[in-house]
C-alpha cells in the first residue's frame, strides 16, 4: 500500500529521476511544491514545459542556447583563433564563471567511453574538426573532465588535431585550493605533480 496518494506519489517519483535527488528529497521538493501557492507551482511548470520546448544545440559550438548560433558565438568581442572544448553545456557555465577565457567554445556532449560503447562518432567531434578546417584556429584548449574517459577523450582529440599544426593544449588538474594532500587520490597528485609551474 502506498504512503500517499497517487499524485503525491507519481510527483515524488518523478523528482527522485532527476541526478543527485534521492527519495527523501525527492520527498521534501514535492511537499514544497504542493505548499506553494497556484501562481508558483503554475510558473514552474510553466519554465520548465518552457525551458525543455525553447532550448536546442547551438549548430556551431554545440551549447544550450534558445538562439541559434548562441551569444556566445555571435559575440564580436571573443576571440576567433581559439577553442575550448569541454564534454557538457554545464562545463561552459563553470568554465564562464572564472571570467577569464575570452575564445569559443565547443560543446562535445560526453566523452569516450568503451566501456559504455561510446566512441568518437558518438559525441560531437565532427563538427569540430569541420570548424578546425574552416575557421583560423590558433589553439585548442582542451578542457573535459579529469576522469579516466575525459583523458581518453583528450588524448584522442589531441591525437587528431596535432598534425595540423594547430597547438592543442589541456587545462591543468590537480588539488585543489584550500584542499589537504592527505585526501587527494593518487592521478590528482600525479596530475598536480605535472602541473606543476616555476614560482
Amino acid at each position: 500500500m502506498n504512503q500517499y496518494a497517487k499524485p503525491l506519489n507519481k510527483l515524488i517519483s518523478e523528482l527522485s529521476k532527476l541526478p543527485g535527488i534521492g527519495g527523501k528529497t525527492a520527498q521534501r521538493l514535492a511537499f514544497h511544491i504542493l505548499s506553494m501557492d497556484r501562481k508558483g507551482a503554475d510558473a514552474l511548470a510553466d519554465s520548465i514545459r518552457d525551458a525543455r520546448d525553447k532550448m536546442k544545440y547551438c549548430s556551431v559550438c554545440g551549447n544550450l542556447t534558445d538562439e541559434d548560433p548562441c551569444g556566445m558565438c555571435r559575440d564580436p568581442k571573443r576571440r576567433d583563433d581559439v577553442i575550448c572544448v569541454v564534454e557538457s553545456p554545464r562545463d561552459v557555465a563553470a568554465m564562464e564563471r572564472i571570467k577569464e577565457f575570452k575564445g569559443r567554445y565547443h560543446v562535445l556532449h560526453g566523452a569516450i567511453s568503451p566501456m559504455e560503447g561510446i566512441g568518437p562518432d558518438d559525441i560531437n567531434l565532427k563538427s569540430l574538426i569541420i570548424r578546425l578546417q574552416n575557421e583560423d584556429i590558433k589553439e585548442v584548449i582542451i578542457a573535459t573532465n579529469p576522469t579516466i574517459e575525459g583523458e581518453a577523450t583528450a588524448m584522442y582529440i589531441a591525437k587528431l588535431i596535432k598534425p595540423s599544426g594547430i597547438k592543442v593544449t589541456r587545462i591543468a588538474h590537480g588539488v585543489p585550493v584550500g584542499g589537504d594532500l592527505d585526501f587527494a587520490d593518487e592521478i590528482t597528485l600525479l596530475k598536480a605533480m605535472e602541473g606543476r609551474r616555476e614560482l
